[in-house]
């Protein structure tokens, strides 16, 4: 009898463990697998951003979301990043919005040459836009963070000086950048970064405007001896995510998501500025890569000629129906802010 009511009694044990299992929340969840795409090689800083925003989700998460990461453009390319994420072919897509500077109008106003920094502040401003304007480009996608790179600068194979040195020169740049270059008189090529190092070595290019971290990040010190300081322009970058994925997760996991949009941008622009420092330096003790200072009348000719592209660009987005003035504005409001101004 005994042994009978001990076979009834696990028998109703096991049910009932089978059953509060089956019962919601009472078990561990599932995890999450979310694939991460981004274009440039994996050593570049918007590549480690995404592997130090990868280990925050999961610590965050206790491994309930697990990050595969594709950088290189193995899953998704430079220039087709948002739509690809969009397609839902990644679920979560690093884009550079200076490759499409039209269908990013407002949160590429901040490439605009009006006194950005460093990439911190850069970032910070960058994400206040778009929480301020909400544009209609990102209305498919979630946006998870945002960031820039640290003020643009120029490296060549020649020395740049002056004004006449930089005529005529085929320099690598995308978006409003292009537009800086142009009204030095150089003659900016468009192309993504990951195919600059060929372009130099065939000498399509004689050198970029872009971050000082690329010195060492894509080795241009050993191909650019030379840099010219301008601290003229930022890159702004987007991290986002498919819409239905996002829909589909857990509020619990949403927050986490949520909770680094504002710390992963002050993360990546802190790290971005310190190690353009160490890139100068690397270059410097390396490769014995020479930097030039424009003398203070030298940088004001070279700033005078760029006041007509913020000019143009408020115009441009007026005809568009983008409160243009108060972007701009805004942008330099921000920028004194997150610079203790």
């Amino acid at each position: 009898m005994k042994q009978k009511m001990g076979f009834i009694l696990a028998g109703v044990f096991l049910i009932t463990l089978f059953s509060v299992a089956l019962m919601p929340g009472t078990s561990e969840a599932k995890s999450i697998t979310l694939s991460y795409a981004n274009f440039p090689p994996a050593p570049t800083f918007p590549c480690v951003q995404m592997e130090r925003w990868k280990k925050e989700v999961e610590k965050r998460t206790n491994g309930k979301v697990v990050i595969n990461t594709y950088p290189g453009g193995t899953l998704l390319g430079a220039k087709n990043m948002m739509d690809g994420v969009i397609a839902g072919q990644a679920d979560i897509g690093c884009l550079c919005m200076a490759y499409q500077p039209g269908r990013f109008a407002v949160t590429n106003a901040t490439s605009l040459p009006i006194g950005i920094p460093s990439s911190r502040v850069g970032s910070l401003i960058l994400l206040d836009l778009y929480n301020k304007y909400n544009p209609k480009a990102f209305s498919k996608v979630k946006v998870l963070t945002m960031f820039t790179t640290a003020p643009s600068n120029i490296m060549s194979k020649i020395p740049i000086r002056n004004l006449n040195d930089i005529k005529g020169v085929n320099l690598r740049a995308s978006g409003g950048a292009a537009q800086i270059l142009k009204a030095w008189g150089a003659n900016p090529v468009g192309m993504p970064m990951p195919e600059t190092p060929e372009a130099l070595q065939k000498g399509v290019v004689k050198g970029l405007f872009s971050s000082l971290e690329v010195m060492q990040d894509f080795k241009f010190a050993e191909l650019c001896k030379h840099v010219t300081i301008t601290n003229t322009a930022v890159y702004p970058f987007a991290v986002v995510m498919n819409m239905d994925k996002w829909n589909s997760l857990p509020k619990d996991i949403q927050d986490v998501f949520k909770g680094l949009e504002t710390q992963q941008a002050a993360w990546t622009g802190t790290y971005m500025d310190n190690h353009v420092d160490e890139s100068i330096a690397w270059s410097k003790k390396r490769h014995d890569v020479k930097v030039v200072q424009l003398t203070q009348e030298e940088k004001d000719k070279w700033t005078d000629l760029l006041e007509t592209i913020t000019t143009n660009w408020i115009k441009d987005a007026k005809t568009k129906g983008l409160p243009a003035e108060a972007i701009v504005e805004d942008i330099k409001s921000f920028a004194k802010m997150y610079s203790g101004q």
